[in-house]
């Protein structure tokens, strides 16, 4: 089903809609809506939940003059405002993602412009084409630094876990990051659906639908903060990230997640048969490349 088709409607989101969809429109209070939030009530989520926000605002699309003729990453730079669809679920998804992660946002539209101005808007440079990649389909997987308070053995042997846990996920290995080691999800290493077009495709999920992780460090005890100050970390973090990945200029960075793989992202149950589905969870590319953000610890 097409997202235009879909209602917004409590009863059709808990009916079909992965648990993420869901979390995240109750968690901005929008879940009870009885219709589509509109620009404005988008605009109010910001004032409500996101402290001394200085972040662009919305801006319904039809508000624009027909004339206008800047680039939509331009337009956000210049004016300090996103165009957005009334009634989309897609720009909806993208609103919520900038209320989550403001800095990450407004790095990614810096980038844009950078190249834009630089090469001009068509045809798009391969780094635009990763931002975009990137800002669609991405998942950030915070990953916790040991506690201060270990012992300097204890902390390498920490780091050279979390190191082998991403590299099994790089490699495919899904039955040791999502079965044998289960309970890592929402410990050590926190997902988080970054990509609206994840959000948009998580309205009715299915088999085959994929995002492209990110890792990111984040403080010890990063677990047992806030939904919003998890977040907050998150957002810092991810902009640290993309600096210290040379700003997306060389690839390969990002690689394959199976969504409703991840542990707590699915309707229905992730038993040993759901992992079985080697259709989904496909053994990694005898000639894919490493990638650039691998170790993460250095």
């Amino acid at each position: 089903m097409q997202s235009d088709a879909i209602p917004f409607s409590k009863e059709y989101l808990e009916g079909h809609a992965s648990p993420p969809v869901i979390n995240l429109l109750t968690r901005v209070d929008l879940i009870n809506s009885p219709l589509f939030p509109s620009v404005p009530d988008l605009n109010r989520v910001l004032r409500r939940y996101c402290d001394n926000w200085d972040g662009p605002e919305f801006k319904a699309q039809r508000l624009f003059l027909s004339t206008e003729t800047r680039y939509y990453e331009t337009i956000i730079r210049q004016d300090n405002v996103v165009p957005t669809r009334e009634n989309n679920w897609h720009d909806l998804f993208n609103a919520l993602i900038w209320a989550q992660f403001p800095k990450a946002k407004r790095r990614l539209n810096e980038l844009h412009v950078i190249d834009i101005e630089q090469c001009g808007v068509s045809p798009r440079t391969q780094r635009r084409n990763r931002l975009t990649h990137f800002d669609e389909c991405g998942v950030v997987l915070a990953v916790e630094s040991p506690s201060n308070d270990l012992p300097d053995d204890e902390k390498q042997a920490y780091i050279a876990f979390q190191e082998r846990f991403l590299a099994k996920l790089a490699h495919h290995k899904w039955h040791d990051v999502f079965l044998n080691e289960r309970e890592v999800w929402g410990n050590k290493v926190t997902p988080f659906v970054f990509g609206h077009a994840n959000l948009e495709m998580m309205l009715n999920p299915f088999i085959g639908l994929t995002g492209k992780w990110l890792a990111v460090v984040v403080p010890s005890g990063f677990s047992e903060l806030s939904w919003w100050e998890q977040r907050k970390a998150v957002d810092m973090a991810l902009v640290n990230r993309i600096s210290a990945l040379d700003d997306f200029l060389c690839a390969p960075i990002l690689k394959p997640i199976p969504l409703l793989g991840v542990p707590g992202w699915h309707r229905e149950a992730q038993t040993l048969c759901f992992y079985n589905n080697v259709e989904y969870f496909r053994p990694v590319n005898a000639k894919a490349k490493p990638s650039l953000q691998l170790p993460l610890f250095e």
